[in-house]
């Protein structure tokens, strides 16, 4: 299973994906889920993968080798793209090849072929977005009114995101909300953990920031433990029901 999230707020960018991609008793494997393309002064691009591993990892390799978009046309790859609405048709429709071809074989062995992928970043002339890709090649695009997208196993993070986050939110802050929200999914599903990786982008056209957070991480640890502790002052602050806080117990009939 798989956790990633983009965030676009006014200020900028961030994108953070964790790196586990299975996990038992005794069995637990990790891959690079944040793939960062960075020209500066030209694109900055991120990535991000979730779902059959093999249809990503696919996907993106014909990526590199360049994309038939229309028949005639030139092969286009992310880094020739013109826009980043182009590169989300383009990886799109890699996505959509790559399982075509593939998922009978591997759905005969009763393998799940769906897949999907967040793009964000920005390239020069155009403005800044956020895309969330489909198995089927199409696409939704972020928007103000809710300033994020998740791919993999987004249900206990969100309500994180939804309750903290709006487009008028500080990055750092979005940042620190992004964490929250995987550190509640790591409580919440083993197959969910560190390291995570982290593409941050300011608007304006600066290159990225790429940074790996290992399980050891000082901040993400102390984030870890006040937010269990904020948690727990909370809920204890907050009143009994009224009627479980001592007082007369209301009659009840019995037939």
């Amino acid at each position: 299973m798989t956790y990633c999230v983009g965030m676009l707020v006014e200020e900028g960018l961030a994108m953070i994906a964790d790196t586990r991609t299975n996990a038992g008793v005794d069995n637990i494997s990790s891959y690079r889920k944040l793939h960062v393309i960075d020209q500066p002064g030209e694109r900055v691009l991120g990535i991000c993968t979730a779902g059959n591993l093999s249809v990503t990892q696919t996907a993106l390799a014909m990526m590199r080798e360049g994309v038939h978009l229309n028949v005639g046309e030139e092969p286009e790859t992310l880094e020739t793209a013109p826009t980043l609405f182009r590169c989300a048709q383009l990886l799109g429709h890699a996505l959509r090849s790559v399982r075509l071809s593939i998922a009978p074989a591997l759905e005969a062995d009763s393998l799940n072929t769906s897949a999907s992928m967040l793009l964000g970043g920005q390239i020069a002339g155009g403005e800044m977005g956020l895309f969330l890709i489909y198995s089927q090649g199409n696409f939704i695009e972020c928007g103000r009114d809710t300033p994020y997208l998740q791919i993999g196993e987004l249900k206990y993070g969100k309500p994180i995101l939804e309750s903290g986050l709006a487009y008028d939110t500080p990055l750092a802050e979005a940042v620190k909300l992004g964490l929250i929200s995987f550190s509640t999914t790591m409580r919440s599903n083993v197959a969910v953990g560190a390291p995570f990786d982290m593409l941050t982008l300011r608007r304006g056209f600066q290159s990225g920031d790429v940074r790996r957070i290992e399980e050891d991480d000082a901040y993400f640890n102390d984030l870890h433990d006040q937010w269990t502790r904020a948690q727990a002052a909370a809920r204890r602050s907050m009143p009994q029901p009224p009627w479980m806080a001592g007082g007369p117990r209301l009659a009840t009939s019995r037939g």
